[in-house]
């Protein structure tokens, strides 16, 4: 048994947590939402009423937080309170820079740490099925990785410091630009006169399938468990999307990368934001595309 500190119990961090309660590692969680926190304790999580209460004894601290900023700002609190060698993993989706300074931190305060975000949505939280993609040294992810696999099914060590963040920016690059695509195929396709189930049966065992398609189906019928089956109650809102989009075109600005589609990509889903979609599952986006004249 591990004891474990869990900083962020929302949508992602509060099953998450729950999955290591199941596992049997003693967890304590703290979040500055009331109701995230004791929604979290319902679960086994022992509820903290302050940061520094949930790191009493931690040997290892999990973060997911909505921003790079928030993720320094609480690593910054973290290392004040932790002793040398503890490991402190991040599973927050936020920009590289953000991400490498973190680790710098923690190197000065001679702690571990992970950067280690998640794909999945809460559906994977939920079932412990996430992504990993981990960044970091190959003694802090050892540390880690049996830890990690009781929250995911899939853990990659990417790189060094940073490039964890760098995947799951890329992944969700491809994700958006695969959804945009898939939508207006199907868009297309109600325009011509085929049925969804049409369109799915070819191009989900054809040259155009993709997850966009094959798991996560834009529209209603052929994936019965896509958003699309129960009015886009979102696995992953669309204003993360957007925020991840938006985090690609940072990094290839920095790095000089050309991202034509990406950008087109933000754009759209910056549109449908404002529109106000942005608790909606991405994957609503196709009604945007079927108004569109």
């Amino acid at each position: 048994m591990t004891r474990i500190a869990f900083i962020g119990l929302g949508n992602m961090g509060g099953p998450m947590a729950a999955n290591l309660v199941k596992a049997g590692h003693d967890v304590v969680g703290f979040d500055l939402v009331h109701d995230a926190l004791k929604a979290a304790e319902a679960t086994g999580v022992k509820a903290a009423n302050v940061l520094t209460e949930a790191l009493v004894d931690a040997e290892i601290v999990i973060t997911m937080l909505p921003k790079g900023q928030h993720v320094l700002t609480v690593w910054t609190d973290i290392l004040r309170s932790v002793p040398k060698g503890t490991l402190l993993i991040d599973s927050s989706t936020i920009d590289v820079e953000s991400a490498r300074n973190a680790h710098a931190m923690a190197g000065d305060a001679g702690c571990l740490s992970l950067d280690a975000p998640v794909s999945g949505g809460t559906g994977g939280a939920a079932a412990g099925t996430l992504t990993f993609m981990v960044g970091g040294s190959q003694e802090s992810f050892a540390s880690a990785k049996q830890l990690l696999e009781v929250m995911g099914k899939k853990i990659v060590h990417c790189g060094d410091a940073g490039a964890g963040q760098a995947a799951k920016i890329c992944n969700n690059m491809i994700l958006g630009i695969s959804m945009i695509g898939v939508c207006e195929a199907f868009v297309l396709g109600e325009k011509l006169g085929l049925s969804h189930q049409a369109l799915f049966d070819v191009a989900s065992t054809s040259s155009g399938q993709c997850w966009s398609i094959n798991t996560y189906c834009p529209v209603p019928g052929p994936v019965p468990t896509s958003p699309a089956n129960s009015d886009y109650k979102p696995g992953f809102m669309a204003a993360l999307m957007l925020k991840d989009l938006r985090l690609a075109q940072e990094a290839a600005l920095s790095s000089g990368a050309s991202t034509p589609l990406g950008a087109e990509a933000a754009q759209l889903y910056a549109l449908f934001e404002k529109l106000g979609n942005g608790s909606r599952d991405f994957s609503a986006i196709i009604e945007m595309f079927r108004e569109a004249r």
